[in-house]
């Protein structure tokens, strides 16, 4: 099953005062067990200042316990066999395009403007494998992001946030 695109921010600019939403994708792991995907939108965006004189802008905190942050390349042909998310992460692809396909047979990509949350963690057993399979797509390595996170947030939920 293909997973709908993202859409856009859902904020035309036109209304300033009004907080965006974000699209992004979530992986989860489902009361049966298997890892989905999901599409959904990310709130609770505030209007303030970076600092010093900045003009406020829209901002989303996130205030849990970051576990680490890095830079990943795939290179070409990269492929991520049966695995879970390794803890609660955001990753960003930045350049390059990669893969996700669950156990229910769901399956997205990516590349830049994506965003995707992963969270399968603690997956059903199917056919001997957990989690999703991932992998770089086209001629170029894919370079992402990664935000880890050192518990869960909205454990078992679509859409967490």
């Amino acid at each position: 099953m293909q997973i709908s695109r993202l859409d856009p921010v859902d904020k035309d600019g036109l209304n300033r005062d009004r907080a965006p939403r974000m699209p992004f994708y979530s992986l989860w792991t489902g009361a049966n067990g298997l890892s989905h995907l999901a599409t959904c939108m990310l709130d609770g965006f505030v209007k303030k200042s970076i600092g010093g004189k900045a003009a406020p802008m829209w901002m989303r905190e996130f205030p849990e316990d970051v576990e680490t942050m890095f830079f990943s390349i795939l290179p070409v042909g990269w492929l991520g066999e049966w695995h879970e998310s390794p803890s609660p992460q955001w990753v960003v692809p930045l350049s390059g395009r990669w893969f996700i396909e669950t156990q229910d047979g769901s399956r997205i990509e990516m590349g830049p403007g994506d965003i995707h949350w992963g969270q399968d963690i603690g997956t059903a057993s199917v056919d001997g494998n957990h989690g999703h399979r991932s992998g770089q797509l086209g001629p170029q390595p894919c370079i992402q992001l990664m935000i880890r996170f050192r518990t869960p947030i909205g454990n078992g939920s679509a859409c967490p946030f």
